[in-house]
């Protein structure tokens, strides 16, 4: 009778080393993960094409944008960043995403405009194509930054008010971006940051 197996006894559960490499479903099939995808995606097109055109001065912005975005799909996908509290996530990858859609913009005209060759051309499509992800990845960063920031006030408030607090929400934002840089704890604020725009 030994082919047959116990039913009392139950199997070993999975080694838990190999689990936490595994990517989290929800994860990815939320807002944040999709974009993340779709950062990784269209980084990695783009730097394929920029190594096959004449443009290949811009190779590197592609790459480096690639591997931070491939990175934080991990971190986040894994629960990795909430084991450092000492980073400031969500603030590091609002800067990511903003400096991201601003290179691509720039990378990309100049491939479209300057090189005659089709990969270049192609280079600066899929470039296009990136900025767009980073710069909605950019937009809800800051949305929920805002909202954060606000201690989630309502959004019914008249236009002008929306004007004035934006402005009041970047100053805040740029303050707890420097004061972030020079503490090395994390005060309570930075934490629930951390908490809300995990789950984006």
């Amino acid at each position: 009778m030994g082919d047959l197996e116990d039913p009392d006894r139950r199997a070993d559960p999975p080694n838990p080393s190999v689990v936490s490499l595994l990517l989290n479903k929800d994860f990815i099939s939320s807002r944040k993960g999709q974009l993340l995808i779709g950062e990784v995606a269209s980084s990695f097109i783009s730097f394929v094409c920029f190594c096959a055109s004449s443009a290949a001065a811009f190779v590197t912005a592609p790459l480096v944008f690639f591997l931070t975005a491939l990175f934080l799909l991990f971190a986040y996908s894994t629960k990795f960043n909430q084991r450092f509290k000492g980073f400031h996530w969500p603030l590091m990858d609002f800067l990511r995403c903003v400096s991201a859609s601003i290179v691509f913009f720039i990378i990309s005209i100049m491939a479209v405009s300057k090189y005659p060759d089709g990969s270049s051309k192609a280079a600066g499509v899929f470039g296009f194509i990136a900025t767009i992800v980073f710069a909605l990845d950019f937009y809800f960063i800051f949305n929920e930054l805002a909202d954060f920031l606000k201690g989630g006030g309502s959004h019914d408030e008249p236009q002008s008010t929306r004007v004035d607090t934006a402005e009041t929400l970047i100053g805040k934002l740029l303050v707890l971006t420097f004061l972030s840089s020079f503490s090395c704890t994390i005060p309570d604020e930075m934490e629930n940051l951390n908490k809300m725009l995990i789950g984006i």
